[in-house]
């Protein structure tokens, strides 16, 4: 294969030796190797988004500008942070309409074929929704797979559906450093429903709870999650447990698992005033169940407006999330401190080979 003006196009290893002019590959040249003459220009990038280009995209619902906001939010680069704060607060007026429901589970509980069975009924209902996917990051190489999109393909091609998996970056409860303002722009957005899908890990979901109107934790039966979830304190965090799969041979364990589920969360602390967290049965799989999850959830939501829980609760979690920020901003200003840098390392070896207690070791840094 050749190029216009005649040059060799470069072949991959994995091309077959015989393989002719037609076959189906095609290498993008990130740089120009010497001798090469590329026939077309290269692609042009894309066009950088002004604050007005950001806040006319999101509230236009485009969802190109509606992604391309998330991943501006997500940055950690000064400039994107400081260009971000400048889009929330153009948006922050938009937002506060959505339902923002928060769903957890431990592995293979299977939280994605959930998420998106629950998500085609609502758009079924008309509604739009949005699933904020969050994976975890690996403790190696700090990658993340973000197979969730892939996982809910139906949703994917639903016109009211929005999704956007995003890496955990090993925040406490799995859930992404800036999933809260990923929240404010999918309100802005115009989406009835928010998603927040955690990594399920069973540790700290009080991060989740923090950042969600609405708490749903999956369970499955036969896996002993009732006594697990109380000792993780997972249960005592929900508004709702469903078990999933109870399909099958499965329902009859399913049955006894919701059975054992009521008992326990009879003797548990309520979580919102006025409401007893409920235990349901669903199958993703087949369906069953899960517009009774639903129609739940909508009691949950006008129980919450009427006796003033809900606002009562978003404005605790505004001013727990500016701790949070503050916390973070602190830490972040603490290790770039040219002198806690120009320290950190001798008393890190100290702390390593048993020289220095670990609490000294940290209050010398901490007194500068």
């Amino acid at each position: 294969m050749t190029l216009h003006d005649g040059c060799p196009q470069p072949r991959p290893d994995w091309v077959p030796e015989d393989a002719g002019g037609a076959y189906a590959t095609w290498v993008m040249q990130g740089t120009r190797p010497a001798g090469i003459v590329h026939a077309q220009p290269a692609p042009p990038r894309r066009r950088t988004l002004t604050t007005d280009d950001y806040e006319r995209g999101v509230l236009a619902r485009d969802p190109t500008v509606l992604a391309r906001a998330i991943t501006l939010i997500e940055s950690n680069a000064p400039a994107h942070q400081a260009q971000a704060q400048q889009v929330l607060a153009r948006l922050l007026p938009h937002t506060g309409r959505a339902h923002r429901i928060g769903i957890t589970g431990i592995p293979g509980a299977g939280k994605s074929t959930f998420i998106e069975a629950f998500g085609c009924h609502l758009t079924s209902l008309g509604k739009r929704v949005a699933v904020l996917a969050i994976d975890p990051s690996s403790s190696v190489t700090g990658g993340s797979i973000l197979a969730d999109k892939i996982r809910m393909e139906k949703l994917c091609h639903e016109r009211n559906a929005f999704i956007r998996p995003s890496p955990s970056g090993g925040s406490l409860g799995g859930v992404a450093r800036k999933t809260r303002e990923a929240i404010l722009v999918c309100e802005a957005a115009g989406f009835d429903v928010v998603i927040v899908e955690t990594v399920g890990v069973g540790q700290n979901e009080v991060a989740v709870r923090s950042m969600v109107d609405f708490f749903l934790v999956l369970m499955i039966p036969g896996a002993g999650d009732e006594m697990q979830g109380i000792k993780k304190g997972v249960i005592e965090l929900a508004d709702a447990i469903v078990i999933n799969k109870a399909d099958g041979d499965n329902r009859a364990r399913a049955t006894a698992a919701q059975a054992e589920m009521r008992r326990v969360l009879h003797y548990l602390h309520r979580m919102t005033e006025g409401w007893e967290t409920p235990a349901l049965l669903a199958s993703a799989l087949t369906g069953d169940g899960v517009p009774d999850v639903w129609r739940m959830t909508e009691d949950y939501f006008k129980n919450a407006r009427a006796v003033g829980s809900l606002t009562a609760r978003r404005r605790a979690q505004a001013v727990e999330w500016m701790h949070a920020l503050i916390a973070e901003s602190l830490r972040s200003r603490f290790y770039a401190s040219p002198q806690v840098r120009a320290r950190l390392p001798a008393l890190e070896a100290a702390v390593a080979d048993g020289r220095t207690p670990v609490l000294a070791a940290a209050l010398e840094l901490l007194g500068g």
